[in-house]
C-alpha cells in the first residue's frame, strides 16, 4: 500500500509531517468548534443552578419589579442566577453570545464551502456534516431560549404551537406530544434533556466526524504558486496547532468582552410567560428570523378538505422553508449530477470562475435575506413611519423577483471579472503612465501581474 493510501486509512497518523493551509477563510470551522467549547463550559456552570420545572412559586428575590409575582421555578432560578449568583449574569451572557458566534461561524463556513466549491468530491460528506451542525445548532438554540420560561420565550412557543396546530389531521396530536398536553403544558421537561444531552452529543459527534474527514481528505486550498492537486502549501502541524490555540483564546476573549459589555436576553424585563399575553417589540433570534418572516409574507389562504379547514398561510411558508433547507443539503449531489463531474478535487475555485454557481448562491442569500428582513417589518414600519401593509407587499415582490434578478446580475458581474482577469493576464496591470511611441502615438504602460512574475 502506498503512503497516500495509509494516510487515507489512518488519517491520525503522521500528523507532524502533514502541512495545513492557513488561508483566513479556513478558520470558520475552528471558530465554530471553539465557540461550542465555550457554550458547553458555560452551560455546565448554569446547569448547576437552573431548575427545569414549571411548578409555580412566588418570586421573593432582589429584583423589585417582579417581587411577589407568581412564576415558574425555571424563571425564578434564572433570575437567581442573574442577580444572586456571583458572575451568574456574565455566565448567562457568555453562553448566549458564544451561541450566536457559533451559529454565525457555521453559516460562514457553509457559505465558504459553497462559493469556493469545497463540497465537491471527496468532500461531499463534509458538506452534509456542516449542514447537520447548522441544523443541530439551531435546534439547541431554540430549546435553550425556551428554558427561562419568560414572556419572550413563551411567545415563541405560542407561535410554534400555532404552526403545529395548523398541520392537517395530526396537528393537535403533534402539539400535545411536544407540550405534554394542552399548550403551554410542560415543554421544559422535554426541551431540557434535548438541550443538555441529546443535541450537545450530536454536535460533538458531528464535530469529531468533520475533523476525521478533514484529516482523511487532503486539505483543500486555493490555486497559487506551488499549489497543486497533490502538493499542499501551508504551515507545519506544530505551527498550525499553536495558531489554533491562539484562535481559541481569541474566541474566548471575544465572548467574554461581548458578554461583559452588551446585554442580551434580559429576561427580567419580560416577566413570566403567560399564554394569555404576548410580548411586544421582541422578535425571534436572528438565526430563526427567516421562519418568522416567511409566516408574515404568506398570503392568508385557506381551503376546506374532508370537512377540515387547512390554513395554507402556515403550511405554505413551512413547506417553502423546508424545501429551501433540503435543497441546500443536497446541492452538491445535484450539481454533480447535472455537470457530470465525478472527479476528486483538492483545489478550491474562485467564485467568479463559476458564474452560475455563484449566482445561485447569491439568489439563495437574497431569498433568505428577504425572509430574514421581513421578520422585522413591524419594527421598520414604526421606526420609519411606513405602512406595514405596504412594507409587506414590497417584501413579497422582492421575495419573488429578487432571487432571479440576483442570479442574473451576479452572473454578469462574474463574467465581467473573468474578462478583466483575462485582460490583465494578456496585457498586464495598468499603471496610469502614458508614454509616447516613436511613431508619435501614445500608449499606457502596463506592468506584469504577480502571477506572471511567479510563473517566470
Amino acid at each position: 500500500m502506498t503512503e497516500e493510501g495509509r494516510i487515507m486509512r489512518r488519517p491520525w497518523r503522521n500528523l507532524r509531517a502533514r502541512v495545513f493551509p492557513d488561508h483566513w477563510s479556513l478558520l470558520f470551522g475552528q471558530i465554530a468548534f471553539y465557540s461550542f467549547v465555550v457554550v458547553v463550559l458555560s452551560g455546565v456552570v448554569l446547569m448547576v443552578y437552573y431548575e427545569p420545572s414549571v411548578d409555580h412559586v412566588v418570586y421573593d428575590g432582589p429584583y423589585g419589579p417582579l417581587h411577589g409575582l407568581p412564576m415558574s421555578r425555571a424563571l425564578a432560578s434564572t433570575l437567581r442566577i442573574t442577580f444572586e449568583i456571583r458572575g451568574g449574569l456574565l455566565m448567562r451572557q457568555i453562553h448566549h453570545w458564544a451561541t450566536l458566534i457559533m451559529v454565525a461561524a457555521i453559516l460562514l463556513h457553509l457559505l465558504r464551502l459553497f462559493f469556493t466549491a469545497g463540497f465537491r468530491r471527496p468532500r461531499r460528506l463534509s458538506w452534509l456534516v456542516v449542514f447537520g451542525l447548522l441544523v443541530a445548532t439551531l435546534g439547541a438554540a431554540l430549546t435553550g431560549t425556551s428554558l427561562p420560561d419568560d414572556m419572550a420565550s413563551g411567545t415563541s412557543l405560542a407561535v410554534l404551537d400555532g404552526v403545529l396546530q395548523a398541520t392537517p389531521f395530526v396537528g393537535s396530536r403533534l402539539s400535545a406530544l411536544l407540550f405534554g398536553g394542552e399548550f403551554p403544558g410542560d415543554v421544559i421537561s422535554r426541551f431540557y434533556p434535548l438541550h443538555i444531552v441529546v443535541l450537545p452529543a450530536a454536535l460533538l459527534l458531528l464535530f469529531v466526524l468533520g475533523a476525521v474527514l478533514a484529516l482523511r481528505n487532503k486539505p483543500a486550498q486555493f490555486a497559487g504558486p506551488g499549489h497543486t492537486e497533490r502538493n499542499v502549501v501551508g504551515r507545519p502541524a506544530a505551527v498550525a496547532a499553536v495558531k489554533s490555540a491562539g484562535l481559541f483564546c481569541f474566541v474566548v476573549g471575544v465572548s467574554v468582552v461581548m458578554a461583559a459589555t452588551a446585554t442580551i436576553n434580559p429576561v427580567w424585563l419580560y416577566g413570566p410567560a403567560d399564554p394569555a399575553d404576548t410580548s411586544a417589540g421582541v422578535g425571534p433570534a436572528w438565526y430563526l428570523a427567516f421562519l418568522d418572516g416567511s409566516l408574515r409574507l404568506a398570503p392568508g389562504w385557506e381551503v376546506v378538505w374532508w370537512g377540515k379547514t387547512i390554513s395554507l398561510a402556515v403550511l405554505l411558508p413551512v413547506a417553502v422553508c423546508t424545501l429551501f433547507l433540503v435543497l441546500v443539503a443536497v446541492y452538491p449531489f445535484i450539481e454533480e449530477r447535472l455537470t457530470g463531474d465525478h472527479k476528486d478535487h483538492h483545489l478550491l475555485e474562485r467564485p467568479r470562475n463559476n458564474p452560475t454557481r455563484t449566482g445561485i448562491g447569491v439568489a439563495g442569500i437574497t431569498f433568505y435575506g428577504t425572509l430574514w428582513a421581513a421578520a422585522g417589518a413591524d419594527t421598520m414600519a414604526v421606526q420609519f413611519h411606513l405602512s406595514i401593509n405596504v412594507l409587506l407587499r414590497m417584501f413579497q415582490l422582492l421575495l419573488i423577483l429578487g432571487p432571479p434578478a440576483a442570479l442574473v446580475i451576479t452572473r454578469r458581474i462574474c463574467l465581467g471579472l473573468q474578462q478583466r482577469d483575462l485582460e490583465i493576464a494578456t496585457n498586464g496591470i495598468e499603471t496610469g503612465r502614458i508614454v509616447r511611441r516613436p511613431d508619435g502615438g501614445y500608449v499606457e504602460q502596463h506592468r506584469p501581474s504577480k502571477r506572471e512574475l511567479t510563473s517566470h
